[in-house]
C-alpha cells in the first residue's frame, strides 16, 4: 500500500484488499475442512494404523503394550475372582500394574521364557530302544 491520493487509487486499493480477503477466506475454509476431516475418529484410526505400518518399532511397542495390558488384566482377574475383600482388590490392582509394566518392558524375555517352557513341557520324549 502506497500513498493514496485520488479516489480511483482508493477504489483500486479497496478492490485489491477485497480480493485478498476472498482468497484468504477460501484458504481458511479449505484448512477448516481438512482439519475436521483429519479429526474424524475413522481417519484418526486409519492414520494411526498407517503410521504403525511404516514404523516397525511403533508396531512392536503397541503389540508389547497390548500383551502387557492383557496379561495384567488376566492376572488381576485370577487374584480377585468374585471377592469382596478390599485388600484382595488392592493386591489385584497392584499385581495388574506390575505385570503390565513387566510384560510391556521385557517382551523379548517373556517370549523366550514362553518358548523354553513350551519346548520343555510339550517336547516328545525320546526313547532309545536297543536291540538285545
Amino acid at each position: 500500500m502506497g500513498n493514496i491520493t485520488t479516489s480511483a487509487d482508493l477504489k483500486l486499493e479497496i478492490q485489491v484488499l477485497e480480493e485478498q480477503q476472498t482468497f484468504h477466506a477460501i484458504q481458511l475454509r479449505e484448512q477448516f475442512f481438512l482439519i475436521t476431516e483429519s479429526l474424524k475418529p475413522a481417519n484418526l484410526i486409519a492414520n494411526t494404523l498407517n503410521e504403525m505400518k511404516s514404523s516397525p518399532y511403533l508396531a512392536n511397542n503397541a503389540i508389547s503394550a497390548a500383551i502387557g495390558l492383557t496379561a495384567g488384566y488376566l492376572s488381576r482377574k485370577a487374584v480377585i475372582r468374585e471377592s469382596d475383600s478390599n485388600l484382595r482388590k488392592l493386591f489385584g490392582a497392584v499385581l495388574q500394574l506390575g505385570i503390565t509394566n513387566l510384560v510391556a518392558q521385557h517382551p523379548d524375555n517373556i517370549i523366550a521364557f514362553g518358548k523354553f517352557i513350551f519346548q520343555n513341557i510339550f517336547r516328545k520324549t525320546e526313547t532309545n530302544y536297543s536291540k538285545p
